[in-house]
């Protein structure tokens, strides 16, 4: 079992320092992370948002599909992705964001990372799409003050990664659910001990993760031993990790860890919020070296341009392979 650092964003205003601290430690040395007592964060409405959406009949979902899976639809990024055959990543998801605000020209229609999100109609009995909107605001909100945190605690201006975020980020809030294994899974989800993965493992490649795993077992992290531990749920927790893109920022020095779902034997679901910068937001290497002397040069990089690259280039999800090139 995983024993996981636990922050505590209650002691946010009293115990700053110390949170401060704790963070940075736990980034270094493990990478991933509890955050407990989240403001205004209704886990039970996470919850039923999970299982109404997936309540929905089959042709609901359909229509609200990316164009990889239904030609009719015109939306490319955001929306419903189903279960796949033959694929060791057994799940199926919807994805929001928060709208380029109406009469912004500041992106191209052409930049399909700010697609407006696409909705289920709804009969008046679960306001779904208010729910969703709100709680990505708390999720973000949340991601902020811990980033605060992180930089303070790096000895840096709190607001050194905030402003990142600033001008319309590319973050995504996604419902998830695992459906069993329906006969013999394909051979490419069987690991050596005979288990079975529903998402292989893999590092996130966005900026930080709030995960809400409910009360489901089923992820699994490596350690710094390089074994692979369990993380059990704690009641009306998240579970937080960075993505590449901030490691990479540090030269590594706070870790995006590796980590994996397993086959539990019955329906999982989970919510992550995948924090991501805005699309021209700076990204580059040796970050550190804008606040502190003795590191290397800073380069400065693109968010946008880098992680469509390693989507769709170097790791080549599937579904992103297809996905047109977006000239600026």
């Amino acid at each position: 079992m995983a024993e996981l650092p636990i922050i505590d964003l209650s002691k946010i205003k009293t115990h700053r320092n110390e949170l401060a601290k704790e963070i940075v430690h736990a980034l270094e040395n493990v990478g991933f992370l509890f955050i407990e007592n989240i403001p205004d964060l209704d886990f039970d409405i996470l919850y039923k948002c999970c299982r109404w959406f997936f309540a929905l009949p089959w042709e609901t979902r359909k229509s609200l599909m990316r164009n990889f899976w239904n030609k009719e639809s015109k939306n490319l990024y955001r929306g419903y992705f189903p279960v796949v055959e033959g694929e060791p990543s057994r799940k199926e998801g919807f994805e929001c964001a928060r709208d380029v605000p109406p009469g912004d020209t500041s992106v191209s229609p052409k930049n399909w990372f700010y697609e407006k999100s696409v909705w289920p109609e709804e009969d008046g009995s679960f306001p779904f799409k208010k729910h969703m909107q709100e709680s990505y605001e708390i999720f973000h909100n949340t991601a902020m003050e811990i980033l605060k945190l992180c930089a303070k605690g790096l000895g840096i201006d709190e607001d050194a990664f905030t402003g990142l975020f600033a001008d319309k980020p590319m973050s995504t809030l996604r419902l998830m659910h695992y459906p069993p294994w329906d006969g013999k899974p394909p051979e490419n989800a069987i690991i050596d001990d005979g288990r079975v993965v529903t998402t292989p493992d893999h590092m996130d490649s966005n900026f930080l993760t709030l995960l809400n795993i409910f009360e489901f077992e089923g992820l699994e992290v490596k350690n710094a031993d390089d074994q692979w531990v369990a993380v059990h749920p704690r009641p009306k927790t998240l579970i937080m990790n960075i993505g590449v893109t901030l490691s990479r920022m540090m030269g590594g020095r706070l870790k995006a860890t590796r980590h994996r779902v397993m086959d539990i034997g019955v329906d999982r679901f989970s919510l992550p919020f995948f924090l991501s910068p805005s699309y021209n937001s700076d990204v580059g290497i040796n970050f550190m070296s804008q606040y502190e002397k003795g590191h290397a040069e800073h380069v400065p990089e693109r968010y946008g341009p880098w992680v469509l690259h390693r989507i769709k280039h170097e790791i080549k999800y599937f579904e992103y392979r297809v996905l047109p090139e977006i000239e600026d």
